[in-house]
């Protein structure tokens, strides 16, 4: 496995493939890597010859009071994990590499499905997410490029800015990956305290009677009721339950599938997960 930390570097190791005509993959990660990103590195393999993984915390989509500055940067140990499940390059940029030493006076922003859900609590985060991600499909250029359901706004928001600028790539979802308690995996689950850590899963539990009481009849209103009141109870400080489309739209009956979305803080870990609910007429 290599290591390129320069454009011209990746380029050059991409060349050969390139010039074969070998399908590249491509996952694009922050880094402080665990078993969901890994995930990720395993679809890309099964599919693609060649599997490149970009390591890279990427300034511009942390707000002001956000943890930049301490977000874990373990590029060693994120290299031999990768190295385990077939990755083939690692891509690991500085924030010189990657936005020079110019004001950056070019922006990026997919309107609509950003200004609602994590994005109102995040304003600008997901103009930074589409920036780096156009890009590093630009440094790349992959043939299939592979992000995690559990960021299912991000993973929308990508799909969005492919098919405007006809990006010649196809964007593929990989179902989220749990631990055994349900907990969607993030790197965010490390901040939480060992007693969180047990509270933690009952995000993805209420989801899960959600879905149940969804197809028993309860109202949309009331199962989002619900999901807040009981996560309340338990101890989280919910941002927001909400249902949407599959393509994000406002949804206020159970009458198609529906994606359920919960962001809510635990101690100061902000958690988020979602769950896709399938319509069945009866």
């Amino acid at each position: 496995m290599k290591t390129e930390t320069s454009i011209q570097g990746l380029s050059a190791s991409l060349n050969p493939a390139r010039s074969t005509r070998k399908i590249i993959g491509f996952v694009p990660t922050m880094g402080n890597l665990h078993e969901g990103h890994l995930n990720l590195v395993r679809e890309a393999r099964q599919l693609c010859d060649v599997v490149v993984v970009s390591i890279f915390v990427n300034p511009i989509q942390f707000g002001p009071n956000e943890d930049f500055d301490n977000y874990p940067r373990t590029l060693e140990h994120d290299s031999n994990l990768l190295a385990e499940v077939g990755c083939d390059i690692v891509f690991a940029p500085s924030v010189e590499q990657m936005y020079g030493k110019h004001p950056r006076l070019t922006n990026i922003s997919v309107g609509e499905i950003t200004n609602d859900l994590c994005g109102l609590q995040r304003p600008g985060h997901f103009d930074g997410v589409a920036v780096v991600v156009a890009k590093l499909f630009n440094i790349v250029q992959p043939n299939y490029a592979f992000f995690g359901q559990k960021d299912y706004q991000q993973l929308a928001v990508i799909k969005q800015l492919v098919r405007d600028l006809n990006m010649p790539i196809e964007v593929i979802g990989v179902p989220i990956t749990r631990a055994e308690d349900g907990l969607a995996l993030s790197s965010r689950n490390g901040y939480l305290s060992v007693e969180n850590r047990q509270i933690a899963p009952m995000i993805y539990k209420s989801l899960k009677i959600a879905e149940q009481h969804l197809h028993e009849g309860q109202s949309l209103s009331e199962t989002l009721t619900q999901i807040r009141a009981d996560l309340s109870r338990t101890g989280f400080e919910v941002d927001y339950v909400e249902a949407r489309t599959p393509m994000l739209q406002k949804v206020d009956q159970f009458n198609q599938d529906v994606v359920l979305f919960v962001a809510a803080k635990l101690g100061k870990t902000r958690l988020i997960d979602n769950l896709q609910v399938k319509y069945t007429s009866t």
